[in-house]
């Protein structure tokens, strides 16, 4: 029997298997997908401090790893119909970088490696068809007809989890209707300086809001689609207009490209009723990719229940599950004032946003705020 399973070989998983080692642990990792399989497009590109140091914390070194493998830019930059409203340059210590910008191929690549230094042990092509639990271990089957008894599971199979599922528990919340496209460029975009840039009212792109974010290798590109636009439209046709949202961008440089709404749902528990089973990542809640919570909050769970597991205890299996659903929670009110800002969908709110855009050349507060307000509230008002 195996001391810990971790369901699933993504950021959240590999995070879940190194931090089950640094306890000591004995730990398997099922993966469904082949071991080689394509993993297209930059999806979580962005490595918070906290995730920085919770990795380093687990695998002394990974997050120094992490974050000399990205891009830091120290620029933001926020434009109201192509009128500049707010520019802030960071000048941190170099020694403590604020985060990180990779693609998140890359993160699982770096995580993998830790991995298999750690001694972590990751079974491919398993993917996990049946789950049963008693008050003294799991059992997981997979399509192979295999059997896997273990003590503990940690769930991170992502936004369809098998595992989530079969325990028969389900996600609450909201999807919203408005849909984003998203598209990769690699290369430099024509020497832009690396910066993220938000445009309100992008007058090239008919007026829609505009997300740019450089990462190590690349450009992404997020564009807020209106009502009555096809997202998945946006997304194929994307190589006819980034040229003119990203100055020397070029077809040719398209890498990828997807559609995606802004979900805000979160499992109803995060545990089993024998408390064998944590759940974690987007196994346990889906949030939307601004801000930056999906991945950094789905490692700081990982984290956070190989600890519980090491404790060995239904009690603390089941805080850990109360406490991260609770951050969880907290995320999704997050998400949730990020896309009321952005849908701007009442008068008032319209009607405030002209107004710091107008006020912003002097008044550096109403800029910060239209800075800022897209992403939901600050980090360390709302930790993930």
């Amino acid at each position: 029997m195996s001391e810990v399973t971790v369901v699933g070989a993504g950021p959240v998983g590999l995070a879940a298997a190194l931090a089950a080692r640094h306890h000591r642990l004995p730990v398997t990792v099922l993966e469904a997908g082949p071991q080689h399989r394509p993993r297209p497009g930059s999806r979580a590109i962005f490595v918070h401090r906290a995730t920085l140091d919770l990795l380093d914390t687990v695998h002394p070194g990974l997050g120094a790893t992490l974050a000399d493998a990205g891009l830091i830019w120290r620029t933001r930059r926020t434009l109201w119909r192509g009128r500049p409203v707010h520019t802030r340059t960071y000048h941190g210590p170099a020694h403590r970088v604020p985060f990180t910008s990779l693609p998140q191929t890359a993160v699982e690549d770096l995580l993998r490696t830790a991995c298999h230094q750690a001694g972590a042990e990751i079974c491919w092509a398993q993917p996990v068809t049946d789950l049963r639990t008693t008050d003294r271990a799991a059992e997981l089957i997979t399509a192979t007809g295999y059997c896997h008894r273990t003590r503990y599971v940690i769930a991170a199979d992502g936004a369809r989890s098998t595992v989530r599922t079969r325990l028969g528990i389900a996600l609450e919340g909201t999807t919203a209707p408005t849909g984003f496209a998203v598209a990769d460029l690699t290369g430099e975009a024509g020497g832009l300086t690396p910066a993220r840039i938000f445009h309100y009212r992008h007058p090239a792109a008919g007026g829609r809001n505009v997300l740019l974010v450089p990462f190590a290798g690349g450009w992404r590109v997020d564009v807020q689609c209106r009502d009555g636009d096809e997202a998945a439209h946006w997304a194929r046709t994307a190589a006819h207009w980034l040229p003119g949202l990203l100055p020397g961008a070029r077809p040719a440089d398209l890498s990828w490209s997807s559609a995606y709404r802004f979900h805000q749902k979160v499992a109803t528990t995060f545990t089993d009723a024998h408390h064998r089973v944590l759940l974690a990542g987007e196994a346990a809640h889906l949030l939307p990719p601004f801000g930056a919570r999906g991945m950094n909050s789905g490692i700081a769970d990982a984290v956070a229940a190989a600890a519980a597991i090491a404790r060995a205890t239904p009690q603390a299996v089941a805080a850990c599950a109360r406490t991260r659903r609770a951050a969880a929670l907290a995320n999704a009110r997050a998400a949730g004032s990020a896309l009321a800002h952005l849908q701007a969908a009442r008068p008032l709110r319209r009607t405030t946003q002209h107004a710091a855009a107008l006020l912003a050349p002097r008044l550096p507060r109403a800029g910060r705020w239209l800075d800022h307000a897209p992403f939901g509230p600050p980090l360390h008002t709302v930790p993930y």
